[in-house]
């Protein structure tokens, strides 16, 4: 249990890293690289960016979990 809770929380933590520098900034960001850097809406923000927020805070609350259970796994843990 220990191992798969540490190795999802490493996983995770990598994919929060990529998904947080993929915003896009007010000068840009690593998004323009891959193309982010053209609106192609006129509302302000994309589908893009709308479902690269949702994809961040889905990814955020499963690392919370992840180290919630790593820590009730210190604490009641053999």
């Amino acid at each position: 249990m220990t191992l798969a809770l540490d190795i999802g929380l490493i996983i995770t933590s990598l994919l929060l890293i990529v998904l947080v520098l993929l915003h896009r900034a007010k000068g840009g960001g690593l998004s323009s690289l891959f193309g982010g850097g053209v609106q192609s809406s006129l509302s302000g923000s994309s589908v893009v960016e709308k479902n690269l927020d949702r994809l961040t805070i889905f990814v955020g609350l499963l690392w919370v979990i992840l180290i919630i259970g790593i820590g009730l796994d210190i604490k009641f843990g053999a």
